[in-house]
């Protein structure tokens, strides 16, 4: 291991222009850990950090041990962090509360699939962008939903589209409807228009900044294994094609050798995890990788997360020898041929699938 680039988060602590930051990856990696830390590290170089949950699981109340909710709240012990927890659904709901015209639209929306939640991402962004914070960090749900949240600003496009073409079929009955049950001007379509168009244009806004590498990047968390290495090849695919700056890769819960391991199990896990290091190093040669060990123990609390941070800012250093680099080399050259006879023997599979 001791061969490979040493990567550190430091580019994006010295990157003053940056306004956003996303922490993605699959579930279960460590990325609420990494944006976390992530905050705390950005809110010694800044002034003034928000951290933003868009995950319905949230666990950023469990990392800083600290409740938060859809009001930015400052985080204990910092003057210039703030933390909110995002949920979707719940914010819906929020929205539309006893005021007739929210509730109007949400009901509209909802025969436009995925409109809901692009709505209520819309105004949670009116919310932040009303705020002046030096830098905002997602700490964003699993793949799936974070690829979804950059579409919102194409899913409010079509959603607007359909508005407009039911306007124009069926404007008159609905505004006779509306004038009927006494609701008055304020529920005519063009309100409702009005209303998306709103929404559509902060989404819009936001969307060239994400698209601006001097303001936005995304950096992709995971761990040395074969589903996180596939899910973070198709998050930097899907990255580049919404044109969403990406270099800096977390890996995670990586076994470092430190010391003589006895456990076949872990000698194993160490074996398979270099397979994985190897390919994530060949990938990404262009990237900052920064590898995080495997702890004993969960990082949860402020404290907890302070002493973790200087793995982020400093490549991790094995508490003794990783032995000899003779032996070192020859167990790189002994896994790369491994790694080459099972790609023979799989190509050799293939020609006899295809005669």
């Amino acid at each position: 291991m001791g061969d490979q680039p040493e990567g550190t988060v430091q580019n994006i602590l010295e990157q003053e222009s940056l306004k956003w930051v996303f922490v993605g990856g699959k579930g279960g990696v460590g990325k609420t850990t990494c944006s976390s830390i992530l905050s705390i590290l950005l809110a010694s170089v800044r002034s003034s950090v928000l951290i933003i949950s868009t995950d319905p699981a949230h666990n950023l109340s469990d990392a800083f041990q600290q409740r938060f909710t859809k009001t930015p709240t400052l985080v204990n012990g910092f003057s210039n962090l703030y933390a909110m927890e995002v949920d979707p659904t719940v914010e819906q709901e929020d929205m539309g509360g006893t005021d007739g015209m929210d509730t109007l639209v949400s009901e509209l929306a909802g025969a436009i699939p995925g409109i809901d939640e692009a709505m209520s991402f819309a105004e949670m962004l009116k919310l932040v962008q009303t705020m002046d914070y030096s830098v905002i960090v997602f700490d964003t749900a699993p793949t799936g939903h974070t690829l979804r949240l950059l579409q919102f600003p194409s899913v409010l496009e079509k959603g607007l589209a359909k508005m407009m073409s039911l306007k124009n079929k069926f404007g008159g009955l609905f505004n006779q409807m509306t004038r009927m049950f006494g609701m008055g001007e304020d529920f005519g379509d063009d309100a409702i228009l009005g209303r998306l168009e709103g929404m559509k244009d902060v989404i819009e806004q936001v969307n060239k900044q994400f698209k601006d590498p001097d303001m936005t990047t995304f950096l992709c968390v995971c761990i040395p294994e074969f589903l996180s290495l596939y899910e973070t090849e198709r998050l930097v695919q899907e990255l580049t094609k919404f044109e969403i700056d990406t270099h800096n890769i977390i890996i995670n819960q990586v076994i470092f050798d430190n010391e003589d391991v006895e456990s076949k199990l872990l000698k194993a896990r160490m074996k398979m995890q270099q397979k994985y290091l190897d390919q994530f190093y060949m990938l990404y040669d262009d990237f900052n990788i920064t590898k995080l060990p495997l702890l004993p123990e969960e990082v949860t609390g402020i404290e907890a997360l302070k002493a973790f941070s200087k793995h982020f800012t400093s490549p991790y250093q094995a508490l003794c020898s990783k032995g000899d680099p003779v032996e070192r080399l020859e167990r790189r050259v002994s896994a790369l041929q491994h790694q080459l006879k099972e790609a023979e023997e799989e190509l050799e599979r293939a020609k006899k699938g295809v005669s």
